[in-house]
């Protein structure tokens, strides 16, 4: 069975073809920076007419997800994804099975699949990019709450609010690239839309005064995080995904902020980069497929 895996982002929506076995058959990229989510679907069904040999439908998408029914309360980052019922839609419009998965909970899945974490009991994933997105793994099975909304993060908070304004104190506000440029861009005066995360980090590496002022509350936040995380999950490893683990140094640089806290657990990058989310939505298609035998 060959798959059709879409992976919504924040700024890209990656497009693949991917076999029983986790193969990437082949595989796009477009940017969704501007656009709605009429565009998005579309997008998708130009992908399954140009390859008419998948069988079912697999979405890794931002927000408060359903996983069995596809529905998805808070799109997260797509706000026109908000109270969407996207795997009825998807169903309705191309006749094939399709289901439909939180971006975070797909990078956590696609780990324990077929990359470092697949004899792994208890895990931790972090997933940094437009957002802040995160996923346990405990006891074998994947921790999704009450309501489909564990592992929301980003929510946590940094500081101790002061006013109503509760998100201007979490780590979606600090530790995300979209927070690096925007926090950068307030300290030169620049737009955020001429800068990158990766720029902010060039700037850092020539001694940038504006830019090792975020870049550090950057990581001291993030490990702050992760030892809060430590200390809620106990887990055996802690998975780090996003654009920032491309960074040759990250994970070194992460480690001497973690030094005070002395956190005795192996902290690495996710195993496939760009390529997790449509992963662990294949994944989670062919386990919801076995279910429904």
């Amino acid at each position: 069975m060959n798959i059709a895996a879409f992976d919504i982002g924040g700024t890209s929506l990656k497009m693949g073809v991917i076999n029983e076995q986790g193969e990437i058959l082949n595989d796009e990229s477009v940017d969704i920076s501007h656009n709605s989510r009429d565009k998005i679907l579309q997008e998708i069904i130009n992908w399954l007419k140009k390859n008419p040999s998948c069988s079912g439908i697999a979405v890794s998408t931002p927000g408060h997800v359903d996983p069995d029914s596809g529905f998805i309360a808070m799109g997260g980052t797509i706000s026109e994804f908000d109270q969407f019922h996207l795997r009825e839609w998807l169903e309705e419009e191309t006749a094939l099975p399709a289901t439909v998965e939180n971006d975070a909970h797909c990078a956590l899945l696609a780990e324990r699949w077929s990359g470092k974490a697949q004899e792994t009991s208890d895990f931790i994933m972090l997933t940094i990019g437009t957002g802040l997105g995160g996923a346990a793994f405990c006891n074998g099975a994947l921790v999704r709450g009450g309501r489909n909304r564990a592992g929301e993060f980003g929510c946590l908070l940094t500081s101790r609010p002061t006013d109503s304004d509760i998100e201007s104190h979490t780590l979606s506000k600090s530790c995300t690239m979209t927070a690096l440029r925007e926090n950068y861009c307030q300290l030169t005066k620049r737009s955020a839309d001429d800068i990158t995360g990766k720029d902010v980090f060039d700037a850092y590496d020539t001694g940038d005064e504006n830019a090792e002022k975020v870049v550090k509350g950057f990581y001291e936040d993030l490990a702050a995080c992760l030892y809060n995380l430590s200390s809620v999950f106990d887990p055996q490893k802690i998975f780090i995904g996003g654009g920032i683990t491309e960074r040759e140094p990250f994970l070194k640089e992460l480690a001497r902020y973690l030094e005070k806290y002395g956190i005795d657990i192996q902290i690495e990058t996710a195993t496939y980069g760009n390529d997790s989310g449509m992963l662990g939505a294949s994944y989670h298609f062919l386990q919801s497929q076995k279910m429904s035998q």
